[in-house]
């Protein structure tokens, strides 16, 4: 039976000591760690997991959301959303989610290819034409030869990076002449002033530049504001209506949304407005330049909303099944062929014993983010609101959710959606 509780308190003291966490700890760490939502008993082993990981690596706030079979069979906030007005996250609470915005991109990409509007091996810097580099600028030949599919697939050759921290940013628009935060056409615009990391097509290496130039091309096939578009064809079919591309500024936070927190004694760091006083660290990274690539803010709710939708576990699919399928395959590069993990269109690919598992993970300063989607029927995803002491935390925490959802013998019947708008 469910706990219609809204609010509850998890005493982590003796946890603490029985796992060797709290010993040298401040005594902030003492103090007991909200949570919020709707206590599922058979699930409680969660609720330990998410509050030992965030005292071990010095998380402000968190969020954890689990689905099953497309059902929401759990959703809890954990610590603070607002510590400084002890506000404590909801199951709902916004968060940005840094580079899971890339399966969201991805699935906005498939959908125009699904109608015709869109050819994944198009050279995708024929239909972006109009965005040329800096005068005197001598871009890479090779970057007529990318496609479509490749800046789906990681496999352009394009820089890592998305110019979108704060000093990249400034840059940007200093490049091409326009007062700063540098928008996302300027951004490509000036990446392309950077030579490939590697010839198109021949292996993949991670690119946010690359999605932020496919945003770019989905509005060109569209004409309209990707951010317009993806809301449209992709976010309310799934039953989404609060996700957003996300501000930079503290006071620009919407209803809803996380304060975020960098680690303890992080320097400040210039603001990408000008006269670029300084900030702290998560407030200097300009959404709006990598929307495609890195800029919305959603709910961990809202995430399992859109997962469970793309192949229609929970209906109505997004996508066909041979997209879907299109989607997860393996890509025909040497690198790929043999590998256990690979990047396919949007996500990062694990063939298990039970079949394909689709996830995706994201960073920014002051956030984390994961989504997955077992084969199983599983899919959960977790979102924090500070920057954790270790870069492995999501990881570690990946791993002990999904050995915890295997122990399940029985799963709850229940279904949360309708509990949360």
């Amino acid at each position: 039976m469910l706990g219609f509780a809204r609010q509850s308190w998890l005493v982590l003291v003796l946890l603490g000591i029985a796992v060797g966490l709290l010993s040298h700890a401040s005594p902030a760490l003492w103090q007991p760690l909200p949570i919020t939502g709707i206590d599922v008993p058979g699930l409680s082993e969660l609720d330990r997991l998410m509050a030992r990981f965030m005292i071990q690596h010095h998380v402000v706030g968190g969020a954890l959301a689990v689905a099953k079979d497309g059902r929401l069979i759990y959703a809890r906030g954990f610590g603070f959303s607002d510590k400084e007005t002890n506000q404590s996250v909801q199951p709902d609470s916004l968060f940005r989610i840094a580079s899971v915005s890339k399966p969201i991109t991805a699935v906005a990409a498939l959908k125009l290819y699904e109608e015709g509007k869109l050819d994944l091996n198009a050279k995708a810097f024929s239909l972006l034409s109009d965005l040329q580099p800096p005068p005197g600028a001598s871009p890479d030949p090779r970057l007529q030869e990318i496609t479509v599919r490749q800046l789906l697939q990681h496999a352009s050759g394009l820089v890592r990076s998305g110019f979108g921290a704060s000093r990249e940013n400034i840059e940007a628009a200093h490049a091409l002449g326009v007062t700063p935060p540098a928008s996302s056409e300027t951004i490509v615009r000036y990446g392309l002033t950077r030579p490939l990391d590697f010839a198109p097509g021949t292996r993949a290496g991670y690119s946010t530049l690359g999605y932020v130039a496919l945003g770019r091309v989905l509005e060109r096939v569209q004409e309209r504001k990707y951010e317009e578009y993806v809301k449209q064809r992709v976010l309310a079919p799934a039953g989404v209506s609060r996700m957003q591309i996300g501000e930079t500024l503290p006071h620009e936070r919407i209803s809803g949304e996380v304060r975020y927190y960098d680690a303890p004694g992080a320097p400040l760091a210039p603001s990408v407005y000008p006269p670029h006083s300084l900030l702290p660290r998560p407030y200097v990274f300009y959404l709006k330049g990598v929307e495609s690539g890195g800029g919305w803010i959603a709910s961990s709710i809202d995430l399992l909303r859109f997962v469970t939708t793309i192949d229609g576990q929970r209906p109505p699919a997004l996508l066909k099944p041979e997209t879907v399928a299109l989607m997860t395959a393996r890509p025909d590069r040497p690198d790929a062929v043999n590998a256990p993990v690979y990047f396919g269109m949007g996500w990062v690919i694990r063939q298990t014993n039970l079949g394909v598992e689709w996830q995706h993970n994201g960073s920014l300063i002051g956030a984390r983010s994961l989504l997955v989607r077992r084969a199983d029927g599983v899919a959960w995803a977790v979102l924090f609101n500070a920057e954790p002491s270790s870069d492995s935390m999501l990881a570690e925490l990946d791993r002990e959710i999904s050995q915890i959802l295997d122990r399940v013998k029985e799963w709850p019947t229940h279904d949360l959606f309708s509990q949360y708008p």
